[in-house]
């Protein structure tokens, strides 16, 4: 049986950040595109442990195979709670944590509060900030399209308070762009705080979505990493 990955999408995104993952990584792997709750007209969340305890119930019986959880940005922030959650519960954890492009939940989130922001001035903040994937907020339907789901996901980074889990014992893989504004190697390697087991943190080439502009650059740092976890039984 294939390894299960559990690829969670960074703040305002979705699924298709992942499209292009299942023919990329190979067959030993399963990758499971995550879509976040409250989404498409659902009920909405207003802190993420609300959102992670709905995430795992849907995810259920999916998370009984050995597995993996991959996270960019906002989505490595949705792993390391679920795998908090999971512990807390007591469920098996995922073989690793892949983390991306996010800071280590007990230094402040990477951008300030978005409320009191109308859309130009949030546009404005994220352009400056490289927050959002180029070309994205010059689409006519960007502002109607994206910006709610975008702003309730800023809410949710912003008002997280780091309770002080124990660390994980899981491995966790840490990766960042070299040039990314929002958090920089210093801000990743502070994940040593929050797993007994930090396997490295690889800084790639690239802004804060270096996944999405150079994605074979990550591929090939993760086809040997996943064949590995892939042959662990």
């Amino acid at each position: 049986m294939p390894l299960r990955l559990f690829c969670f999408p960074h703040a305002g995104g979705g699924p298709t950040t992942y499209r292009r993952w299942h023919r990329a990584l190979g067959p030993h792997v399963s990758v499971r595109p995550v879509h976040l709750p409250g989404r498409a007209g659902g009920a909405g969340f207003t802190d993420l442990d609300s959102l992670v305890a709905a995430l795992d119930s849907e995810l259920g019986e999916q998370l009984t195979a050995p597995h993996l959880f991959f996270g960019h940005s906002m989505g490595a922030l949705v792993a390391y709670r679920l795998a908090c959650r999971r512990r807390a519960t007591g469920h098996p954890l995922p073989r690793a944590l892949l983390l991306s492009g996010y800071a280590a939940p007990h230094l402040p989130a990477p951008l300030p509060p978005v409320d009191g922001l109308d859309d130009p001035a949030l546009i404005a903040v994220l352009r400056a900030a490289g927050g959002v994937p180029a070309g994205l907020p010059d689409l006519p339907e960007f502002p109607a399209r994206y910006l709610p789901a975008l702003r309730d996901d800023l809410r949710l980074c912003t008002g997280f308070r780091d309770p002080g889990d124990p660390p994980l014992s899981c491995p966790a893989h840490v990766f960042g762009g070299l040039a990314d504004p929002l958090v920089g190697e210093r801000e990743l390697h502070a994940w040593d705080r929050h797993t007994t087991r930090l396997s490295g943190v690889r800084m790639l080439a690239g802004d804060h979505f270096y996944l999405d502009h150079a994605p074979e650059q990550l591929f090939r740092v993760l086809r040997p990493l996943l064949r590995r976890y892939a042959a662990a039984g």
